[in-house]
């Protein structure tokens, strides 16, 4: 089968989880072959395995990039050469863009939380004026410059004071057209990409998105050109990032609405058009459904994680100092790193031999540092006499290390330190730092955020967020009750080894992949050959595939 795996800003180009994820599904598949298309991707990829290769890269900004395939460059350059619309085409973008502005501009469906639709409901205005749009740049290309234009703002403010357009479109003035037409250019720039062709989307037999949102979008059109199924794989959710993200807490309020509705109208007609959608956990798929997803093609695939690296220390229950407490993660305030201080604090003086040591994944992000800060200054300050050595412990309950550094130079290390691990974060989507914890064996308490109670399943503690005495009285009856921490240790494997391995995932993407082809219509593709020229057998893995290809086709066996 050919994959067209849809990638952001991840696999090959750089790490994260979700390049992992995408790395373990393309060596773990390896019946399958895998044509990477990765947007925002940029210098050069490592070595992929023998079943994969980049078909096509888009970088941010530019659509055929210096890191472009040499066919991606040579169709820009002559879509390049046609970037001035006449007036049929000119009146065909008007009209395309004020449907899908009138779209975005309407207030939402009553039963969708963020404007999606059923799939039995048709089509939306902003799905019609998306199509439309997206066969103008096919046709005639100049889809960039056309977005930015007089037209497209004029079209936007005629869709913003129109009868029946929400009150946060209707307030946008002038600035706040143009910044959007802006953003919404970057947003649709995989419409102007050369990926829909015959010799790229167009041979795929699945188009799989490691995301939905813009990454999928490539997904959708060859869904629209081509009848591609689409899968969509969402371990986080692009709608839910983009409402939380601090990016835009300088724009006003009437642009807010605007890139709201935008993306919401793209996240549901994603996820009206999708064959399948494999969500992480149940939290995404919550975020989905009120989207307007049909829960009947919907499937929770949790994320596969590596369990071996952490198996020497979940098979030794002994290991661990039992009076410390470990934390690891990204020094942030989601994180609320102050909350779980005060939490110690009380601990600290109903347990005076506790100790907390809190492990940052480092982060190179700006301004990543003036939290860890203030973080340590309000340590300081709740453990004054300790830190400055005045009493007999002598050094301080509280230490602040970096993963990879001489005190913690490994996960695994940082887990088999303490007896308890804990969280006390006020947002999350999938923790992955509680999973590593079940592979060990180590005990949780953990606030009932994100996918939380869904990974813990009764192994654990759960204990609301923001509440510093809940989670101080949650530690403290692990802490002085091993016999029970120990129990819950060892059920937190077990749970962690059956549902979030590498092995169970890869086996839920084998099984899907095959069902959703096996619904979709067969397609003979120029190039191919004759039909049936090969034997089936000729596809199974094998020392006797070789004969088996040579004795269908006549040629002499070597």
């Amino acid at each position: 089968m050919r994959i067209g795996l849809l990638t952001e800003g991840g696999y090959p180009y750089a790490t994260g989880e979700s390049g992992r994820w995408c790395e373990r599904l393309v060596h773990g598949l390896g019946q399958h072959r895998f044509d990477l298309y990765a947007l925002g991707g940029t210098g050069t990829p490592p070595p992929l395995p023998p079943n994969a290769r980049v078909a096509r890269t888009a970088r941010g900004g530019d659509p055929a990039g210096p890191d472009a395939a040499p066919a991606a460059k040579g169709l820009a350059e002559h879509r390049a050469s046609r970037r001035a619309y006449g007036r049929h085409e000119r009146r065909r973008f008007t009209e395309a863009y004020h449907r899908l502005a009138t779209g975005l501009c309407a207030e939402d469906d009553e039963t969708s939380f963020a404007g999606g639709l059923r799939a039995e409901e048709g089509p939306t205005s902003f799905a019609e004026g998306l199509y439309a749009l997206a066969e103008l740049a096919r046709e005639r290309g100049g889809l960039p410059g056309a977005l930015r234009s007089d037209d497209a703002v004029r079209a936007l403010e005629s869709a913003c004071r129109a009868p029946g357009a929400r009150r946060g479109a209707a307030a946008a003035g002038l600035p706040d057209h143009l910044a959007f037409a802006e953003h919404l250019e970057r947003a649709l720039r995989p419409l102007s990409l050369d990926w829909y062709e015959e010799d790229a989307l167009g041979a795929a037999d699945l188009c799989h998105a490691a995301a939905g949102g813009v990454t999928a979008l490539p997904g959708l059109l060859a869904k629209r050109f081509f009848g591609t199924p689409l899968l969509v794989t969402e371990y986080g959710v692009p709608l839910r990032a983009h409402y939380l993200s601090a990016a835009g807490a300088d724009r006003s309020a009437p642009l807010r609405a605007l890139l709201a509705a935008l993306h919401g109208r793209l996240a549901g007609e994603i996820y009206r058009q999708a064959a399948l959608l494999t969500p992480g956990n149940a939290h995404t798929r919550r975020w989905q459904e009120k989207c307007g997803a049909d829960r009947a093609r919907i499937r929770t695939v949790h994320p596969g994680m590596a369990a071996e690296r952490f198996a020497e220390v979940g098979e030794d229950e002994e290991s661990g100092d039992p009076a410390t407490l470990v934390w690891v993660g990204r020094v942030e305030p989601a994180k609320d790193l102050i909350g779980l201080l005060h939490a110690f604090a009380e601990i600290r003086a109903r347990q005076p031999d506790a100790r907390l040591r809190i492990v940052a994944v480092p982060d190179r992000e700006p301004g990543a540092c003036t939290y860890l800060t203030y973080c340590k200054g309000v340590a300081a300050q709740l453990f004054p006499d300790e830190a400055a050595g005045a009493h007999a412990v002598g050094e301080n309950p509280v230490t602040f290390e970096e993963l990879g550094g001489p005190e913690a130079p490994t996960l695994e290390d940082t887990y088999a330190s303490g007896a308890l691990v804990v969280m006390s974060s006020l947002v999350e989507g999938f923790p992955a730092s509680l999973v590593e914890a079940m592979f060990c064996a180590r005990a949780t308490v953990s606030t009932d955020v994100g996918a939380v109670v869904e990974i813990i399943g009764g192994t654990g503690l759960v204990v609301p967020p923001r509440n510093p005495r809940a989670l101080a009285d949650a530690c403290l009856a692990l802490l002085r009750d091993p016999d029970r921490r120990h129990r819950l240790g060892a059920a937190a494997r077990a749970r962690a080894l059956e549902l979030f391995t590498v092995e169970q995932n890869l086996a839920a993407f084998r099984g899907i992949y095959l069902e959703l082809l096996s619904h979709a219509p067969v397609r003979h593709r120029p190039g191919d050959g004759v039909p049936f020229a090969h034997p089936a057998e000729a596809h199974v893995p094998g020392s006797w595939a070789h004969k088996a290809v040579t004795a269908g086709t006549g040629a002499p066996d070597a």
